[in-house]
């Protein structure tokens, strides 16, 4: 416990950026890779569930919504109890929660009950972002922007792996099962890994940021000011990120391409967005948080913008890849701000409500695109759509970085 012999002895030993720094953060991606499970197999079977339980693309796509708030509300949770007690007692709990999520998908018998478990699947993976991002950046001083991305690319990486593997699963023992393998699969593995984190990292495993490296940034904004920007920001950024990750299997199927076509896609866009995020970290730790988001937002645009003019199967791959590239850097980029600016002792629940508010414009954005095409028969308009909200962030985040040189050029 805080102020214990062993707990001080362990903080006085470890050392930011040191070698144990960089082993807690390869097991923190290994823990990232699986846990995040939850946030794509979802995308995969939403048109074989559509047609099981005889829905609307819209009504099938609220399983995505639940998921993603699950995932904001699991972040604020998960942030707080990990500020308080530590981050292995919030993975336990998120472990719980997706098993108990992918056991009770399997077994639903209505369009309802799936969706209401994805809420549960969704608060499981939240443990294993936000929270780990958080923890990672009190591990570094120097590389902590590359650290705080790394520790998120295990989210990008389940999205490269875990699409193919759903849709084959799907396909030779359905989705009922293939649900039911991945709870209990995947909860030991984790188990296994966080007991491995535990024993890493020891004492230090609770309020480890009382001896993180303090903040370097001062934007001269208040916290709770800046909070909220950065949440509205994330809410527009991440309605426009919705649109190809939900919706590209099921585009993909419209077009005559195929789900599975769709699914290679979606895992090529993530294999991309992994490079994005690494680079990103290496990027934030040159020029900082907000100018990197600025960066990611803007060229998220541009590739939106791809989708408006082609749709042939080359070029779908292609701009893909693009949008993965693109945007893999964007969400990090609020943990690395957060972590900047704002006291370490509150950084896990801050970025939790950042995350939150992308998981928002997540939710949202997943469900407005079904309901788009169910009203118009296609996605090009759930495109524009996007490049709207994506015009919206780049303002907010304009707007920030203008104001900082006033206030910084005047102080």
């Amino acid at each position: 416990m805080p102020g214990s012999i062993d707990s001080t002895a362990s903080l006085a030993a470890f050392t930011p950026d040191s070698r144990a720094a960089w082993v807690r953060l390869g097991i923190a991606l290994i823990i990232g890779s699986i846990g995040s499970v939850g946030m794509w197999s979802v995308v995969v079977v939403i048109p074989i569930v559509q047609a099981d339980f005889g829905a609307t693309r819209g009504a099938a796509s609220l399983a995505f919504t639940c998921t993603m708030l699950g995932f904001g509300l699991g972040g604020v949770g998960m942030g707080g109890l990990s500020d308080r007690f530590g981050i292995v007692p919030a993975i336990a709990i998120g472990i719980v929660a997706m098993l108990l999520g992918y056991l009770g998908a399997g077994y639903a018998t209505a369009l309802w009950q799936f969706n209401l478990m994805h809420f549960l699947i969704g608060l499981g993976a939240a443990a294993t972002f936000g929270p780990l991002m958080t923890e990672a950046s009190h591990w570094f001083d120097r590389h902590r922007g590359l650290a705080v991305t790394i520790a998120a690319s295990g989210n990008y990486i389940a999205g490269a792996f875990w699409p193919p593997i759903v849709e084959r699963g799907t396909a030779y023992a359905g989705w009922r099962a293939t649900h039911i393998a991945i709870g209990i699969g995947c909860a030991i593995a984790m188990a296994i890994v966080v007991a491995i984190l535990h024993w890493q990292i020891g004492s230090e495993s609770v309020r480890s940021h009382e001896n993180a490296p303090p903040p370097r940034v001062d934007l001269q904004i208040n916290t709770n000011t800046l909070t909220i920007m950065l949440c509205i920001a994330a809410v527009a950024c991440c309605v426009a990120m919705s649109m190809p990750q939900v919706h590209i299997v099921a585009y993909c199927g419209d077009l005559g391409y195929g789900v599975a076509r769709g699914a290679e896609m979606l895992s090529l866009m993530l294999a991309f967005g992994i490079v994005s995020r690494i680079g990103s970290g290496f990027l934030a730790d040159r020029i900082g948080g907000l100018r990197t988001l600025l960066v990611g937002s803007i060229a998220q645009g541009v590739a939106l913008m791809f989708y408006l003019f082609f749709d042939g199967l080359t070029s779908l791959y292609i701009i893909s890849a693009m949008f993965g590239l693109f945007q893999g850097g964007i969400v990090p980029s609020y943990a690395i701000i957060v972590r900047e600016s704002m006291p370490s002792s509150e950084a896990a629940t801050r970025v939790g409500m950042v995350i939150f508010a992308s998981v928002i414009g997540m939710s949202l954005g997943g469900w407005v695109s079904g309901v788009i095409f169910d009203a118009t028969g296609s996605y090009a308009a759930a495109f524009l759509n996007g490049v709207g909200w994506n015009a919206l962030n780049v303002t907010i985040v304009v707007a920030l970085l203008v104001r900082a040189r006033r206030r910084m050029a005047f102080a």
